[in-house]
C-alpha cells in the first residue's frame, strides 16, 4: 500500500510502498477514506512527544470502511488501553499509563490501509461523508472534552481558531453559550470565520475579551498564553489547556490563579467521549470546514498547519 512514512523526528514524511497491514485478533482491517492532518502530528514529528514508533505512518483522524463488511468507521487518537489498571477501572481509560495511541505508538492513517483494535473504532454519524467526518475525530472529540471539562461556563473564551476550535465554537453556540473567539492579532480573516460559525466576539488573543470570562479553552500551544487567559477569566473561573503539547508556561503572580481559578489540561480521550460527541454532532448540526489535500502532499498540509494558514482542518485523501 501507498503511505507517510516518519523515520526519524525532525524530517519530512517520506512516501514509500510499504507491506499491507494484517489484522490480529480483534482488530479489524481499515480502508482509509480520509484522514485529518492534527497539531500533534506536528508535535510527533518535530521530536516533542518523545519515542514514538520508528518508522511510523502517523495520522490519527481516520474515516474509512471495514474491508470485508464496508461498515464506515473512524479510528481516534487512543487506540488500546489495559483496561486493569486504576484509570481504566475508574473510567479514566484517556490516562491509562499503557495506553497506545494511532499514529504514535501504533500506525495511523496517512496510508491507504490501517489496522485498528475494533473496540476502540466509532460508527461514524450518518450525514458525514468522510472528508467531513475525519475532523470530528480528534479536533473534534479532543475540542468536546475541553468544552465538557470547562463545566456550565456561559462566556467562553477560545484561543487559537484552528480546526478544534471551529468544531467546539459551533457546540458551545448551539448549547445556548457566549463564545468569544481570540485569535493572533490582526488575523480579520479568522476572526471573520469565528463570527460566522456563532462566535458573539472575535478578536486578538493579546488585546482580550472585551467582558470577564467564565472559562478560557486553549488550543494554540503557546504557554505564554497560560496567564493571558487567566488575566482574563473571573474568580471561580477556568483556564482549560486542551493541547497534548505546549511551550513552556512563563512564571506568572499568583494573584492571576488567586480567587480560587482553575488551571487544567485535557489528556486524549475515552471512548465515552467518542460516543457522546458522535451523537450529538449531527444534532447541531457541526458543520467542518475542510481542505483536501492527496496523500503524498502530507507536508505541504502540515506545513500549512504550522503555518496557520489552514481555515478549518485539513484532510489527506488517499
Amino acid at each position: 500500500m501507498r503511505a507517510m512514512v516518519l523515520d526519524a523526528p525532525g524530517r519530512p514524511l517520506r512516501a514509500a510502498e510499504v507491506p499491507d497491514p494484517v489484522p490480529g485478533p480483534g482488530q479489524v482491517l481499515v480502508r482509509v477514506r480520509a484522514c485529518g492532518v492534527c497539531r500533534t502530528d506536528l508535535h510527533v514529528m518535530d521530536g516533542e512527544l518523545p519515542e514514538p514508533k520508528l518508522p511510523l505512518i502517523p495520522g490519527h483522524q481516520i474515516a474509512g470502511e471495514v474491508v470485508g463488511s464496508g461498515e464506515r468507521v473512524g479510528i481516534p487518537w487512543l487506540g488500546w488501553t489495559c483496561g486493569e489498571c486504576h484509570y481504566c477501572r475508574a473510567g479514566q481509560e484517556n490516562l491509562c499509563d499503557r495506553a497506545r495511541f494511532t499514529g504514535y505508538s501504533l500506525d495511523g492513517g496517512y496510508a491507504e490501509l490501517a489496522v485498528a483494535d475494533e473496540r476502540f473504532c466509532f460508527p461514524l454519524p450518518e450525514g458525514y461523508p468522510d472528508l467531513q467526518a475525519a475532523p470530528l475525530l480528534c479536533a473534534g472529540l479532543i475540542g468536546y472534552r475541553s468544552l465538557r471539562l470547562a463545566g456550565e461556563a456561559q462566556r467562553v473564551g477560545l484561543y487559537g481558531f484552528g480546526a478544534s476550535a471551529h468544531i467546539v465554537c459551533q457546540v458551545a453556540a448551539w448549547q445556548g453559550r457566549r463564545v468569544f473567539a481570540l485569535t493572533r492579532e490582526g488575523d480579520e480573516e479568522g476572526q471573520t470565520f469565528a463570527r460566522a460559525l456563532g462566535a458573539e466576539w472575535a478578536g486578538g488573543a493579546l488585546s482580550g475579551p472585551p467582558e470577564e470570562l467564565d472559562a478560557a479553552i486553549l488550543f494554540a500551544p503557546a504557554g505564554e498564553l497560560v496567564p493571558v487567559a487567566l488575566r482574563a477569566v473571573r474568580k471561580g473561573g477556568s483556564v482549560v489547556c486542551a493541547g497534548i503539547h505546549m511551550s513552556d508556561i512563563p512564571s506568572f503572580p499568583y494573584e492571576l490563579l488567586w480567587g480560587e481559578r482553575v488551571l487544567r489540561s485535557v489528556a486524549n480521550l475515552t471512548r465515552a467521549d467518542g460516543e457522546e460527541f458522535l451523537a450529538l454532532a449531527p444534532q447541531v448540526p457541526v458543520r467542518t470546514k475542510v481542505e483536501a489535500f492527496p496523500l503524498e502532499r502530507a507536508n505541504e498540509a502540515l506545513e500549512r498547519l504550522r503555518r496557520g494558514d489552514l481555515r478549518g482542518a485539513a484532510v489527506l485523501v488517499p
